[in-house]
């Protein structure tokens, strides 16, 4: 199954890419920001829905928390910390 997990960006990293630390369940990680709208490429405090060290798209922070909660009562939270513990080409 794929699964797309919320995070907040915390801070955009300066470079020819577009990156940005990104944290998700208290696990800070870069995340790729290519794939985000040109126009509207997110800065610190919006969140998005990451998907394998890449951001797929922004989303409110109420959406957002709705996700989190679901994955707390589905009891999936800690694997979602996993998955983004796992980008380990992106660590920082």
């Amino acid at each position: 199954m794929c699964l797309a997990i919320p995070g907040k960006i915390v801070e955009l990293i300066e470079g020819d890419n577009p990156l940005a630390t990104v944290e998700v369940l208290g696990v800070r990680r870069k995340v790729d920001l290519g794939l985000l709208e040109p126009a509207d490429p997110g800065r610190a405090g919006d969140w998005v829905l990451i998907h394998v060290g890449f951001a797929m798209s922004k989303i409110s922070e109420d959406r957002a928390r709705e996700q989190l909660e679901l994955l707390e009562a589905l009891g999936e939270a800690e694997a979602a910390a996993l998955e983004v513990r796992g980008y380990s080409n992106l660590e920082t």
